[in-house]
């Protein structure tokens, strides 16, 4: 009898084994990110997940996929709970429960894909390992990053940065080296439970990969257009919980003009999102006198303000130049429980009666057009814009510069700032474009084209960055054709792969 009832329990431990396996996945995978920069858990992480998925029913699957996206969410974002409820003075069950909410969401995501794959995908073979699930996981990660306004964070991606793979960014964008990453650790995988025939195929996918990727490493997919610019990063370190109190506005003013004095005559001098936190009507008079003196100086000056639109009771996130061509940018993509609170009239209702702070911003148009500034046209993005490739791209390639300016300072001293700077790194590298990073207390820093982080401030510091930057012309693949073939693509693989499963294993 005892030899009967031992069989289940096995089972019964292996699969708590594997449960706890996909947790732990979870738990390493954003340690492939800044600021710890261990890039190789892109690949392996999500290996073991593939691997807990080997023969799993499709309950098991999507269980083992939720725990690892719940894991990894938890343990790479909790930074929400610093933004929502240290500086956005929410209560701290409500912050507690955004926190989760969002990990919960995204933990959905890969428990689908699991579902999906235990349902219609081989069982195993290299049309499972290489083909569906890196498609699958492609398409997971592409859909979080629009849907429900999207969340693009920890994209495998965005790890690549200083890694191999990082060199595919020119040619098929995050989502590409995305699906390199995952393609790669089908490859493990299927060399750890594949079949001999299969893992030849499988090892020779992974040195294709790497091969490619050393092979294309710092191509200039784009060329220099006209003189190189000089310019300045203001960085004031005007600390969050000062920078909205009325008190500090005259001093914080005074601040960044101090500090940008020191450095009139560089062609193009940047202050981060809302360096002047106040409305832009207000600020009339001191704007209209840093304008005549960039102008008397010979440069030109971009800074972040809030405006008004008082006919329709709306608030902007903006970006003003002065000193040259008078040009204003409009933030388009919003922070959810940041800058709009996505819930109903009573809701809102409850948050006035408990006096909590919130603001509704309105988005501006998503056809802006580039600014133009020191002869050049810039690419603008506020803060988390620079999260959405898509939305940069549309600027390009008429753009030769990007710019982002950013207030880090929500998300106090823990991975954020670091996981933020590796963003913009992509998006330098996926555009063969300068990225010039202005924030309100770090990581401010000249980008180049291949990603390089050529110079950057400290945390937390008031502190100026001087660089040249080269305007860029020109188009990568990316550019020129975006993530919509490569998601398409995608579909058309994970429903090849699914329609092989009455073939068996491959």
């Amino acid at each position: 009898m005892g030899a009967v009832t031992a069989v289940p329990a096995a089972g019964r431990a292996a699969a708590l084994a594997r449960d706890a396996s996909a947790l732990l996945a979870g738990v390493l995978l954003p340690g492939a990110f800044a600021p710890y920069g261990l890039w190789p858990l892109a690949i392996l992480s999500p290996a073991v997940l593939f691997l807990t998925w080997h023969r799993a029913d499709a309950r098991r699957a999507a269980r083992r996929g939720f725990l690892f996206g719940l894991a990894a969410f938890l343990t790479g974002t909790w930074w929400t709970y610093v933004s929502i409820h240290d500086f956005g003075q929410a209560p701290a069950v409500l912050a507690a429960f955004l926190t989760v909410s969002l990990a919960v969401i995204i933990g959905l995501y890969y428990g689908a894909l699991g579902w999906l794959a235990a349902r219609l995908l081989p069982a195993g073979g290299a049309v499972r390992w290489l083909l569906g699930l890196p498609a699958g996981w492609l398409l997971v990660e592409w859909l979080r990053g629009w849907f429900l306004s999207g969340f693009p964070w920890l994209s495998l991606g965005y790890s690549q940065t200083d890694a191999p793979f990082g060199a595919l960014a020119p040619l098929a964008g995050v989502y590409g080296i995305s699906w390199a990453c995952a393609a790669a650790a089908g490859a493990v995988a299927a060399l750890v439970a594949g079949r001999a025939s299969g893992r030849l195929v499988a090892g020779a996918v992974l040195g294709a990969l790497f091969g490619a990727s050393y092979l294309i490493a710092d191509r200039p997919w784009t060329q220099p257009d006209g003189a190189a610019l000089s310019a300045v990063l203001v960085q004031g370190a005007v600390g969050q919980d000062e920078k909205w109190d009325p008190a500090a506005l005259a001093p914080t003013r005074e601040l960044y003009l101090r500090l940008t004095r020191e450095h009139w005559g560089a062609d193009l001098i940047v202050w981060p999102e809302a360096a002047i936190p106040d409305l832009l009507d207000r600020q009339a008079d001191f704007l209209a006198a840093l304008d005549a003196e960039a102008r008397e100086h010979g440069s030109e000056l971009l800074l972040g303000i809030l405006e008004e639109d008082r006919e329709r009771g709306q608030y902007h996130n903006v970006l003003v130049s002065l000193g040259g061509i008078p040009g204003i940018y409009r933030k388009r993509h919003l922070v959810p429980f940041g800058e709009y609170f996505p819930v109903p009239d009573f809701v809102r209702s409850w948050l006035r009666l408990m006096n909590l702070p919130y603001t509704d911003f309105e988005p501006g148009r998503p056809n802006q057009p580039p600014l133009s500034l020191a002869g050049t046209r810039i690419a603008p993005t506020i803060c988390y814009e620079d999260a959405f490739g898509e939305e940069q791209r549309v600027f390009l390639p008429q753009a030769g510069l990007l710019v982002n300016v950013s207030n880090d300072a929500w998300f106090g001293d823990t991975m954020a700032p670091h996981q933020h700077l590796q963003i913009a790194r992509l998006r330098s590298m996926e555009t063969g474009r300068w990225m010039l990073r202005a924030t309100n207390n770090g990581i401010s820093a000249f980008i180049d084209p291949h990603g390089r982080v050529v110079a950057r401030s400290g945390q937390f510091e008031t502190e100026v960055l001087e660089g040249r930057v080269q305007p860029m012309a020109g188009a990568t693949p990316w550019v020129r054709f975006g993530d919509g073939p490569l998601a398409g693509l995608a579909a058309l693989i994970a429903v090849g792969a699914a329609l092989r499963r009455r073939h068996g294993e491959r």
